[in-house]
């Protein structure tokens, strides 16, 4: 279904668990709600599920950018009110646990607790004319022209060499981006600030990191871990940066050992 929050219109799947507290899935870049097929079975037996695809991604609309992680905060609290949903417990990857640090710092009281998968919390200077080059291309070619090296990233190498329907599912919700959607969400990423105010999270936090994520490495991973108190870290092995889909079991284990214990 399709809810307008925050002037535009959200794609979102509701399911599980009737009148259980609500699980909502935050999707990376460059993909939507379908990533978190691995996760649903064990999440809708116990929890209600909530999915839904950010601005600029799969069914949502998405308007020309730049967008900000601000509005895109902004989008998710327009969807839970548009739902009437008061609290949630955070499930987000890479983009969505950047939404999520920003959820936690700036509404805390909408969150039950905090699940921050391969995500960072904040980007090196370094990073700035990579996002720039990523930019340009896909503004001039196309998905087409970052697929290759995202999948490279994303996934181990072994995981791609057995060439799983999982990555050939991942690949196609990369090209399907609105390419507006891509940009904008982009731009928004590039402005991640969060490292520095991260002692201020005082919920259940989780944290999630692939051991072999090359775009937010164990490092960052252990960042976060250090400044939000009383977090735990699970860094799972043979994953990358979409480690919910590479290793959904051990994956699974650490996300529903932790929500269940809350």
């Amino acid at each position: 279904m399709k809810i307008h929050a925050n002037g535009i219109g959200i794609q979102c799947d509701i399911s599980g668990k009737r009148d259980a507290q609500v699980v909502i899935l935050s999707h990376s870049l460059g993909s939507s709600m379908s990533m978190w097929e691995p996760q649903m079975a064990g999440l809708e037996s116990r929890f209600r599920v909530l999915r839904y695809d950010t601005r600029g991604h799969g069914g949502s609309d998405a308007p020309e950018g730049p967008y900000t992680l601000e509005q895109l905060v902004e989008d998710a609290l327009g969807l839970m009110d548009g739902l009437g949903i008061d609290r949630v417990h955070w499930v987000g990857l890479s983009m969505g646990g950047m939404i999520g640090q920003g959820l936690a710092l700036n509404h805390a009281h909408r969150l039950r607790s905090l699940a921050l998968c391969d995500t960072a919390a904040a980007l090196p200077a370094d990073a700035q004319p990579i996002w720039d080059e990523r930019i340009q291309r896909v503004r001039s070619k196309g998905l087409h022209a970052l697929v290759d090296e995202t999948m490279g990233r994303w996934f181990t190498a072994p995981f791609l060499s057995k060439n799983p329907p999982e990555v050939a599912l991942v690949r196609r919700l990369f090209l399907d981006t609105p390419v507006a959607g891509y940009i904008g969400c982009s731009q928004a990423i590039r402005r991640l600030h969060y490292l520095e105010r991260l002692r201020e999270i005082r919920m259940p936090t989780l944290i999630i990191v692939g051991e072999d994520d090359p775009g937010t490495p164990v490092p960052a991973a252990q960042s976060m871990h250090e400044r939000i108190p009383g977090s735990r870290l699970v860094v799972i092995p043979s994953a990358a940066h979409i480690s919910n889909v590479e290793q959904p079991d051990r994956f699974n284990e650490a996300l529903l050992g932790f929500l269940l214990g809350q």
